[in-house]
């Protein structure tokens, strides 16, 4: 598998196409020594799945570049996903991995935030993002997929808000997989420095879901002192999309990072979601909602590390799956030595709609330090009959009943969402997945 990339995509290919985006000196050689430890370095195993046989080869990189002249020019199964109650879109689109329309008010470039693609970031912010571009959150150098990501990576966003300035309307990003074959080595970077605060929703979208390709994301949150970061994404990759999905945080003294994922691929997917908590007083809540069906696999894990003095990180993962999909939860909560009256609490559940469905539930907690508090929670069911039972006994029809149960089990994280018309998208999407 990783031979018949590094075959296709060589050395040659990483420096032609750094070259063809006028990258600055330090990305191309960021990218031919990432594409050189790819060559050395093992895939990553994920506990309890066994990966060698996914598809991460056999993908199109490149894509006819295409504009949007308006929002009103997107389908509707796009469009559906904008925010169209702000009164100002604050909204990145990339068609095919390019900007296609990108819009910020003019109040927010007055207090300094920058908010683009990642490219048009490197040829006009170079030295602030080789500052945090896989230097504190990922490394180049963890396994084969970081290293490749770094060396073939075509696509994401950069946002940026400067110290004290707190933005109140959601900033969004649209990342459309078009092209069927196109791969997605997309990432995206936040940085919110010291007194600031930002919500940012992201959109992964496709339709594809006979033809084959690859999605290799890594989303990297650094949050300063006393800043606050709201991280929302509905992923929707298509089955024929083999998913790794890298999100990292990095929250400092009095900083909070909120994450709420609505993980809804349909094809095989690999999920990290990891929160280092390294200043006193941190805050991450980590909540994330996953839906499996058919006979995809997933693997998901979400793990906050307590650094900090009285650092708190509350992990909560509601999973349900259905038809023969297969899905692992790992919960994690860590306090390192130091960590004196850090908090770690962790809540993991998975409903199963069919026989053949499977669902595994994992809760760790990792403790170095003595005067903490920790807790975790962990269940795997089906669909509790006496429930069933006491809504039909009302005159509530069974398959009407089922849906009632399902959104309750999910709402806790559902409801995190912050841009109304994202959550209520989900909440479609949950629909047309489970029925």
């Amino acid at each position: 598998m990783s031979v018949e990339v590094l075959n296709q995509y060589n050395k040659e290919y990483v420096e032609k196409f750094s070259s063809k985006h006028s990258e600055p000196e330090w990305m191309q050689r960021l990218r031919k020594d990432a594409f050189a430890k790819a060559e050395q370095l093992d895939m990553p195993k994920p506990d309890k799945t066994n990966i060698t046989r996914w598809n991460f080869s056999d993908f199109a990189h490149e894509a006819e570049v295409k504009t949007i002249a308006s929002l009103d020019a997107l389908p509707e199964n796009i469009k559906k996903f904008v925010n169209t109650r702000a009164n100002q879109q604050n909204l990145v689109v990339l068609r095919n991995q390019s900007n296609s329309y990108q819009q910020l008010s003019e109040t927010l470039k007055q207090q300094g935030v920058i908010f683009t693609d990642i490219f048009t970031a490197l040829h006009e912010h170079a030295e602030l993002v080789q500052k945090y571009y896989m230097t504190e959150a990922v490394s180049v150098d963890e396994h084969k997929l970081t290293a490749l990501h770094a060396a073939l990576m075509n696509g994401g966003v950069f946002l940026y808000v400067p110290k004290d300035v707190v933005i109140e309307e959601p900033l969004q990003a649209i990342f459309w997989q078009e092209d069927a074959q196109l791969a997605l080595f997309n990432h995206v970077i936040i940085v919110a420095e010291q007194n600031s605060q930002v919500t940012y929703v992201e959109n992964y979208l496709s339709s594809h879901d006979e033809t084959k390709t690859v999605a290799n994301v890594i989303t990297e949150v650094i949050a300063e002192n006393n800043a606050t970061v709201s991280f929302g994404s509905v992923d929707h990759f298509a089955h024929g999309t083999t998913a790794y999905m890298n999100r990292r945080g990095i929250a400092k003294r009095d900083a909070k990072i909120e994450w709420a994922l609505g993980q809804m691929n349909d094809g095989n997917t690999v999920s990290e979601n990891i929160t280092h908590l390294l200043g006193d007083h941190s805050v991450c809540y980590a909540k994330a909602v996953s839906v499996g069906r058919g006979d995809q696999s997933q693997n998901f894990t979400a793990k906050i590390v307590n650094h900090g003095k009285q650092s708190d990180g509350i992990i909560l993962q509601h999973g349900v799956m259905k038809d023969s999909a297969t899905a692992i939860f790992h919960g994690i909560g860590k306090i390192e030595h130091g960590g004196t009256k850090a908090n770690a609490e962790q809540e993991s559940r998975v409903l199963m709609l069919s026989k053949d469905a499977r669902g595994d539930a994992n809760p760790i907690l990792l403790i170095d330090e003595d005067d903490v508090t920790a807790g975790h929670a962990a269940s795997v069911g089906r669909v509790d009959p006496v429930q069933l039972y006491y809504l039909m006994s009302r005159g509530i029809s069974k398959q009407e009943a089922e849906r009632l149960i399902i959104h309750g089990f999910l709402a806790p994280v559902v409801n995190e969402i912050p841009i109304p018309e994202v959550r209520e998208q989900l909440t479609d999407v949950i629909e047309g997945k489970v029925y």
